[in-house]
C-alpha cells in the first residue's frame, strides 16, 4: 500500500475543530486523526466531519484516535492547552500550558514519533521552544505559528487602507506573537512599491502617521476579538492549514513562522517570529532580512522579553 500524509490534531476545542474543518474543506492531508483529554469531544468532532465528506472536494480518513497514531504521522499539530482570557496577555498562559505540553510532548514522542511538530498554543513562541527542548527534535522540525495570523492581519488593513487586494500585499510582523511585536514597515510593499513612497506620491490621500494605527489595530487585535467573542479560531485555523500545506507540498514558501535563531538578527537560541523558507523537512532557511536600526532594536527587545521569561519557566520543571 502506499502510505499517505496523516496529521495528528492535538487538541479539539476552538481553534483545533475549526483548523480540522477547514483541513476538511481543502482536502490537505489523507489521514486527519483527533486527539483530545475529553475523548468524548473528539470522537464527535470525527462523527461530524465525516458526515461532510460527502460535499468534500477529496476524500479524507478522519477519526478519534489515541497518541500512538503518532508513530506514522507527518504532522503533529498541537492547539491543546488554556486559552486567552478577557485582559489575559499571551505570557499569562505560560506556566498552566508548559505544565500540560511536557506530559503531551511525552506521550507523543513515546510513540516514536519521527515526523515535524507545528505549534498553535500560545504564547506560542515559548511552547514552540519547550516543544523542542521535551521532544530533542532537531529545532528545524519543531515549527510555532509565531506570526503568521498577524501578518495576515497586518496585510489585510493595509490593503483595506489603499484599497488593495490583501493578497497583493507584501508586509511582516516579525518577533513575539503578543504586545511586543513588530511591524517591518521598510520592507512593506504593494506591487513592488515601497508604502513610503506610494505615501509621498499620494498628493495626501494617505498619511505615513496612519501605519501607526494599522499596527496598533494588529497588535491589539486578538484582545478586541476575544472581548467581543470570547475567543479567536477562524483566522489561526486558515493560517494554521496554510503552513500544513506549505510542509506537506513542499512548497518552499516564505511564512513567518516561529523559528529557532542562532545569530540571525543579533538573536541566540530563541524562537520567535521571522520570516523563513518552509518544506517538506520543515525549516529550511531563515530569512535574514535587512533592517533599520530602529527595527533591528525592537526585534532584539522583543527576543530579550522572551528569554526572559522562558528561562525561569524551564528552571521550574527542570529541563
Amino acid at each position: 500500500m502506499i502510505k499517505g500524509t496523516r496529521v495528528v490534531l492535538i487538541g479539539t476545542g476552538f481553534v483545533g475543530s475549526s483548523y480540522a474543518f477547514a483541513m476538511l474543506n481543502q482536502g490537505v492531508a489523507d489521514e486527519l486523526v483527533l486527539v483530545d483529554v475529553n475523548e468524548a469531544k473528539a470522537e464527535g468532532d470525527a462523527m461530524d466531519l465525516n458526515h461532510g465528506l460527502a460535499f468534500a472536494s477529496s476524500y479524507t480518513k478522519i477519526w478519534n484516535g489515541t497518541y500512538k497514531d503518532c508513530r506514522d504521522a507527518d504532522l503533529v499539530v498541537l492547539t491543546a492547552g488554556a486559552n486567552q482570557k478577557p485582559g489575559e496577555t499571551r505570557l499569562d498562559l505560560i506556566e498552566k500550558n508548559a505544565r500540560i505540553f511536557k506530559t503531551i510532548v511525552g506521550q507523543v514522542m513515546d510513540a516514536d514519533f519521527k515526523g515535524i511538530f507545528l505549534v498553535a498554543t500560545n504564547p506560542v513562541d515559548l511552547l514552540t521552544h519547550m516543544t523542542w527542548k521535551f521532544s530533542q527534535l532537531p529545532s528545524e522540525r519543531v515549527i510555532g505559528f509565531g506570526t503568521i495570523l498577524d501578518t495576515a492581519r497586518l496585510r489585510y488593513l493595509i490593503g483595506e487602507y489603499f484599497g488593495v487586494d490583501t493578497r497583493n500585499v507584501h508586509a511582516y510582523i516579525m518577533g513575539e506573537h503578543g504586545d511586543s511585536e513588530l511591524p517591518v514597515w521598510s520592507h512593506a510593499s504593494i506591487g513592488g512599491q515601497r508604502l513610503h513612497d506610494l505615501i509621498k506620491q499620494s498628493n495626501g490621500a494617505y498619511d505615513v502617521k496612519d501605519l501607526d494605527d494599522i499596527f496598533i489595530q494588529v497588535r491589539d487585535a486578538a484582545y478586541e476579538i476575544i472581548n467581543r467573542k470570547g475567543a479567536t479560531y477562524y483566522g489561526i485555523a486558515m493560517g494554521l492549514v496554510r503552513l500544513t500545506k506549505a510542509i506537506l507540498h513542499n512548497e518552499h514558501s516564505i511564512l513567518t513562522v516561529s523559528a529557532h535563531l542562532t545569530g540571525e538578527y543579533g538573536v541566540e537560541d530563541c524562537y520567535i517570529g521571522v520570516p523563513a523558507v518552509v518544506h517538506r523537512g520543515g525549516i529550511k532557511q531563515v530569512m535574514n532580512l535587512t533592517l533599520t536600526d530602529l527595527e533591528r532594536q525592537q526585534f532584539q527587545q522583543s527576543a530579550a522579553l522572551l528569554k526572559n521569561t522562558l528561562h525561569p519557566v524551564l528552571t521550574k520543571l527542570d529541563v
